[in-house]
């Protein structure tokens, strides 16, 4: 006891002095007011309950020489987790310069929320970490992705009670159904109610506490209560409450793992009520702050400027009686590192926490074996997402034994044409099961719940603790973790920046049943903003890949399953699409990223083209090469360039992203002064921001999804956006000097063949036979 308070004291010093101080670390003098930094920010009243976690958890990590991974999830409680760090040494062997001693001290407190320094979030910067927590409800997402396949590791979750409001973390709570006791890990959630968020109460500490039983029980757990302000009281029920979890969870994986128990455990959760902004300031100008909402940020906002305030600070931070706790050099005593792991178990320095460590090569197989074959271009069909498939299944196969490979997806993995994947693992679920189920497999890999927030959340837990995998949405849904994503690109530019942080494998998204082909179920199943999201972030961190068929798309995928510290967007059809290139000629497209196809052209080599015609995605690539197909008919004197864009990234000019390309590529690639007619995938505005510094961006006419969706055929979904054909063809004839004159015949055709298809789909609902069974035949 006295060890585990000497710690825990400690650990409140060190955070409380981070929020404040900007030297006399001891208070060796009297505090003045030079000492106080100009600028106080910080978050104070969740750090003592998250340095209360951090001491119990070090005495059970020494005590039962645990692998553990702490999920903080009040992340602004960032003093705690660096106080914390500092303490037991993995501070100073991430940051020499931070030593354990009173000028690593003053320098802690002093880079804290300060020019130059680190954030007060538990961003990458500290040691131990692999949950930003500045979005609050993934916490508990991550804890579980953490646990999957490390069965000797435990996962502690720290949630707080505002964050549990959330609907990502409500939505959460599920996953202990999909926890297997005997590959997976522990998961051990600790719901800490300190009562207040920023302004107002939490919910769940109004509920009574029966209430409260109830609804945690109902998500399959068994609460444990510690509760009190008293510190002796609480450090007892904590050390009680911690010892009974562990207990029951051995003894779950023990009748899982050796008894052969299938019943799916009733796993512990505790319930931590303390006081918000415990043992700090218990009123400030007359009004109450610990155990308050006035506790959340800055306890003590006048310092510099307030006698009075300076005073209460000084007193406070005497209250944890510092000379006790750090020596004369201002070292950490004996009594405070008691409870402290060693080497790798401490929370700190686990590999668990810096995943690229951990990490393997995938074993991706040679694409030949998957390739369909192409003798001529567009006289084929396969469905991309299918052929994947089946490469899929053999990376699931083939990890079976080292289980570090998992596909997730919110109830769309045979919707989406991956269902060979269940031939090498079945689909995780623990809860109950009824004879017509399909695939159910309480070891199994695939992870499908109706919740992209659960999916996300379960990857990049996988992900930051050393495994890889794939993530496959609707493309519409995707959105629904539009700010998930972005934090997870912040933290990997951030973690390129560290030296000590080893990459890790890229998150992989394949979006699919895209706007395009979500004419059955109509308006509200078609966006493919996704795209536009992700290129707004960090360049050097985001990719985005448009394969125009089943070829491509094996190569895509392969790259991105080998890639790390990326997060990769495939945009892909699930419905039959035509075979343009070889599985050679595919990888060649794609390494190019963008490239002429002569094939489907009409240059001959001694002159400039007269028009390009660009595409990227599979239904454009499809309308421009019937487009081109009408040109060769109609209007074969006239010379057509046609370029496939797979890797958009390739638009931007080269000092703006990795994979851009230079002016002169560009140039040689889309002529400087001839028309563009570019088919594009998705918002058309997108092609024109990534393309308008180059040369030719006057001439660069874009055709996309313009909101114009409806529930409808297939064709028709082109025509109501101008994507389709005709109106390529139109463009073409309106924007080449001189053709408009004489091609006016040729533009009123493909002017009628557009009433036409208005009125054949509104008598037959099926597009146009010219249409339905047109082939690249030229």
């Amino acid at each position: 006891m006295r060890t585990l308070d000497a710690h825990w004291r400690a650990a409140n010093y060190l955070a409380a002095g981070q929020i404040y101080l900007l030297a006399n670390p001891l208070l060796t003098e009297p505090l003045r007011a030079e000492h106080i930094k100009p600028r106080l920010l910080g978050h104070w009243g969740t750090s003592p309950g998250l340095n209360l976690v951090h001491t119990h958890l070090n005495r059970v990590i020494k005590a039962r020489d645990l692998d553990a991974l702490c999920i903080w999830g009040p992340g602004h409680g960032g003093p705690s987790v660096l106080a914390n760090s500092w303490l037991e040494g993995s501070y100073g062997e991430k940051y020499p310069d931070v030593t354990r001693d009173a000028q690593g001290m003053e320098l802690l407190m002093r880079q804290f929320s300060f020019p130059g320094g680190v954030p007060s979030h538990v961003a990458p910067e500290v040691p131990g970490s692999i949950h930003e927590g500045g979005e609050l409800g993934y916490s508990l997402a991550h804890a579980y992705g953490a646990a999957l396949d490390h069965p000797g590791l435990l996962v502690a979750c720290v949630i707080g009670d505002g964050e549990a409001e959330t609907g990502p973390l409500a939505g959460s709570w599920h996953a202990n159904k999909f926890l297997d006791p005997v590959h997976d890990g522990a998961v051990l959630p600790i719901l800490h109610l300190n009562g207040y968020k920023i302004a107002n109460p939490t919910v769940l500490s109004r509920l009574p506490e029966a209430e409260l039983d109830a609804l945690l029980r109902g998500y399959g757990h068994e609460p444990i209560h510690v509760a009190g302000d008293d510190p002796a009281t609480v450090h007892r029920a904590m050390a009680q409450a911690m010892d009974t979890a562990l207990d029951r969870i051995a003894e779950a994986h023990h009748a899982a793992r050796e008894e052969g128990v299938t019943e799916r455990p009733r796993w512990p959760v505790i319930v931590l009520r303390t006081p918000k902004g415990w043992t700090g300031p218990a009123e400030v100008d007359g009004e109450p702050v610990e155990g308050t909402w006035r506790s959340h940020q800055v306890p003590l906002a006048g310092v510099r400027d307030n006698p009075e305030h300076l005073r209460q600070l000084e007193a406070w931070l005497r209250s944890y009686r510092p000379e006790e706790l750090f020596d004369a050099e201002g070292r950490p005593v004996a009594d405070v590192l008691a409870c402290v792991p060693e080497g790798t178990r401490r929370l700190g320095a686990t590999p668990y926490a810096n995943g690229g460590l951990l990490v393997r090569d995938l074993p991706v197989p040679a694409l030949d074996d998957f390739a369909v074959p192409v003798d001529k271009p567009g006289t084929t069909t396969h469905e991309p997402t299918r052929v994947l498939g089946d490469l899929l299944a053999r990376v699931m196969r083939d990890t079976a034994s080292r289980r570090d490979f998992r596909l997730v997806g919110p109830d769309e993995t045979a919707s989406n044409r991956l269902q060979a994947v269940y031939e090498a693992s079945g689909k995780a679920w623990q809860a109950g099961t009824l004879p017509e189920d399909e695939h159910l497999d309480r070891h199994g890999r695939v992870m499908e719940i109706l919740s992209e927030h659960l999916c996300q959340g379960w990857l990049e837990g996988y992900l930051l603790t050393g495994r890889h995998g794939l993530f496959s949405c609707y493309e519409a849904f995707v959105h629904i973790v539009d700010s998930m994503v972005n934090q997870h690109i912040k933290w990997l530019r951030t973690s390129r920046r560290l030296p000590w942080r080893a990459p890790i494998a890229s998150l992989n998204y394949l979006l699919t049943s895209h706007v395009w082909r979500q004419d059955h179920n109509g308006f509200s199943h078609q966006d493919p903003g996704f795209v536009d999201h992700v290129l707004n972030k960090s360049p050097e961190v985001v990719r985005v890949y448009l394969p125009p068929d089943a070829n491509t798309l094996l190569s895509v995928a392969d790259h991105a399953l080998r890639s790390r510290d990326y997060v990769n967007v495939i945009v892909a059809g699930k419905q039959p699409c035509f075979d343009w290139l070889s599985m050679d000629e595919a990888r060649v497209h794609c390494a190019r990223g963008a490239g002429i196809w002569d094939w489907a052209g009409t240059e001959d080599g001694l002159r400039e083209p007269d028009v390009v015609l660009a595409c990227a995605g599979d239904v454009p690539t499809q309308e421009v090469l019937a487009a081109a197909h009408l040109l060769r008919r109609h209007l074969p004197e006239l010379a057509v360039r046609v370029v496939n864009v797979v890797d958009l990234a390739r638009l931007l000019p080269e000092k703006e992203h990795p994979h851009g390309m230079n002016d002169f590529e560009y140039d040689g690639l889309f002529t400087t002064d001839k028309p563009v007619i570019f088919a594009y995938h998705g918002y058309p505005w997108l092609i024109h921001r990534l393309a308008y510094r180059r040369t030719g961006h006057q001439n660069l006419h874009v055709r996309g999804y313009t909101e114009s969706g409806t529930t409808t055929t297939p064709f028709d979904m082109v025509v109501r956006n101008d994507l389709d054909r005709y109106r390529l063809v139109m463009d073409v004839i309106d924007r080449v000097p001189g053709l408009a004159v004489r091609a006016t015949a040729v533009r009123q055709r493909m002017a009628d063949a557009r009433t036409r298809h208005h009125a054949w789909i509104r008598e037959h609902g099926t597009d146009l036979p010219e249409v339905a069974e047109w082939t690249w035949n030229a």
